[in-house]
């Protein structure tokens, strides 16, 4: 990745825009403040921060476990879209980042990111122009249609990399029988300026359970992914076969891995880096006994109390635009009997709170879901022993 790039974040002065950091930090470049060894107590609340401890335990855990099992990792970046973090996965062996949109492609490739793989169709031309230009930078895009491949072979301005993307009945984007498929790929032989690379799919859109059918969905989606693969011929050597979120990846191993000795086998695995305490803590592979890395929660925000209004009940001071709230709400980690019950834009329920926690006291809370986690924060604090060591700059 591009080093100058990086090392300039830290040139940046830190200023009222940034939510959470102290006074003292005001003025100061990032790396001056930084320099300070500021302390993690003294964040202003609410703040969410970076374990620095699990958040390495996560990055070696899912790089030693693909590399055991003969897969290449191009994780997800829209998880974080924080450079700063795509380089410790490249670091740790990643072979590229994958993105969800043409914007995203730029902030990678702006970071000098090596590879790309934008996990969706792109159907604006301005942004398949954009994405056809960049030499020297591996691009490959999604196409589910004959109609979506018309549109990148108009646009495309420079060779394009396509991997033809299958989906299901019901699902979101891609071709839903194989047979569909096939005719996709045929389009895409047919245009000079794309190239057949590979086939892709995302099994998270087939189901969401951890029970035996929930599995068996998947395996037979991506045993149609497999079928697809083998049927076309591609335009390159080393085709890619592309799937993997970060609730079924030991199922793309089981079913997809053999497909390694003469293709790319690709995970695109993003929120296993910052795992959770919520969502992902059910559906990851261990949590279900399945094949996959022991991973940690990399995220905890920091929320006082504003108000004892009643018995049994405080208010805290993180809301919708600081905490994710989708899949569940924040998990107080501490306070035995304690939930979170409801949330407001900037007040958050805790009921069942215990009498000894006082108005002004700060309360950790666990967070769920990764990805709306990290687009609520423009800087976020990485802690080691109580002690500020860095701080991730994203991107939305």
């Amino acid at each position: 990745m591009d080093e100058t790039r990086l090392t300039a974040l830290y040139d940046d002065v830190l200023d009222w825009r940034n939510k959470s950091l102290p006074a003292a930090s005001r003025g100061r470049s990032l790396a001056s403040w930084l320099a300070t060894r500021p302390a993690a107590a003294d964040l202003e609340t609410p703040a969410v921060i970076i374990d620095a401890a699990a958040l390495a335990h996560n990055t070696t855990a899912m790089a030693r476990w693909c590399s055991d099992r003969g897969l290449a990792l191009a994780p997800h970046g829209k998880a974080t879209m924080a450079p700063q973090l795509w380089r410790r996965q490249l670091d740790a062996g990643a072979v590229g980042i994958t993105v969800a949109n043409a914007f995203q492609a730029g902030v990678a490739r702006d970071f000098g990111v090596p590879r790309i793989i934008v996990a969706n169709e792109v159907a604006d031309p301005a942004a398949i122009a954009r994405l056809s230009e960049w030499p020297g930078r591996p691009v490959a895009v999604f196409a589910d249609s004959v109609a979506a491949v018309d549109l990148l072979a108009a646009a495309a301005r420079g060779p394009l990399d396509v991997l033809v993307e299958l989906g299901a009945p019901g699902g979101r984007a891609g071709a839903r029988t194989v047979a569909e498929a096939a005719d996709v790929a045929e389009r895409v032989g047919l245009a000079p300026n794309l190239r057949l690379a590979g086939v892709a799919g995302y099994e998270g859109a087939v189901a969401s359970g951890t029970d035996a059918e929930s599995i068996a969905t998947v395996d037979d989606y991506l045993g149609s992914l497999a079928k697809l693969y083998a049927a076309l011929d591609f335009e390159t050597d080393r085709p890619v076969v592309t799937a993997g979120g970060s609730a079924y990846f030991d199922r793309v191993a089981a079913v997809l891995g053999h497909l390694a000795a003469d293709a790319e086998v690709v995970l695109r695995s993003g929120s296993y880096l910052v795992h959770d305490h919520g969502a992902y803590a059910r559906w990851t592979p261990p949590a279900r006994g399945g094949d996959g890395p022991e991973l940690r929660p990399v995220l905890t925000a920091h929320a006082r109390v504003l108000s004892r209004p009643e018995p049994g009940l405080a208010i805290l001071d993180a809301g919708r635009r600081d905490v994710p709230f989708d899949q569940d709400l924040p998990i107080p980690l501490a306070l035995e009997g304690a939930a979170c019950t409801q949330i407001s834009d900037q007040h958050l329920y805790l009921t069942g709170a215990p009498e000894s926690l006082k108005v002004g006291d700060v309360v950790e809370l666990g967070l769920s879901h990764p990805c709306t986690s990290f687009d609520k924060w423009r800087l976020i604090p990485v802690v080691e022993n109580g002690i500020v060591v860095d701080a991730i700059r994203t991107f939305f």
